[in-house]
């Protein structure tokens, strides 16, 4: 805490790819964000994805039309979600895995592509313990392009 009283956490942060790589073990080619531009403490988080057609997963879904599998999406939002965790519980959770326990009402709404930026908004919905819930949205241009609620537990690994 500040001397102001404010917890410096409790304010919108950003992180970039070094510390998201501290904060949460996923590495290339499974690092599915680059960045992250706000951080609220218990609260939220907005990640940022570069969509990029030198992304494996492209040379098979679909190479003449290539679209970002929507499971990848989900795990954008889920990545996004676990650097939300992390900075909430603090140093002590770095590192740690955070597991899917359920996913609910996912929808596709628009695909995404190569040369999109996505922009994933995650909202704390409650947490218990070591398991949180989430909604979350992933937009291109402000436009959602897929949006679901869902369940993580966090554990050492």
């Amino acid at each position: 805490m500040e001397a102001s009283g404010v917890d410096k956490r409790a304010v919108g942060v950003e992180f970039d790819v070094g510390r998201i790589m501290e904060m949460i073990p996923h590495r290339y080619p499974f690092l599915m964000i680059e960045r992250v531009v706000e951080a609220v403490v218990g609260q939220s988080a907005i990640g940022v994805k570069q969509v990029s057609i030198n992304e494996p997963h492209f040379q098979g879904h679909f190479p003449r039309r290539p679209v970002m599998p929507g499971v990848l999406i989900i795990e954008a939002m889920a990545q996004t979600a676990a650097v939300l965790v992390v900075h909430s519980l603090g140093a002590a959770a770095e590192g740690k895995l955070v597991y899917f326990m359920s996913i609910d009402s996912a929808r596709f709404r628009k695909p995404v592509f190569p040369g999109d930026t996505l922009r994933v908004h995650v909202v704390k919905d409650r947490s218990r313990a070591n398991v949180w819930r989430f909604n979350a949205e992933a937009k291109v241009d402000e436009k959602i392009v897929a949006e679901a609620t869902y369940s993580a537990m966090i554990l050492d690994d």
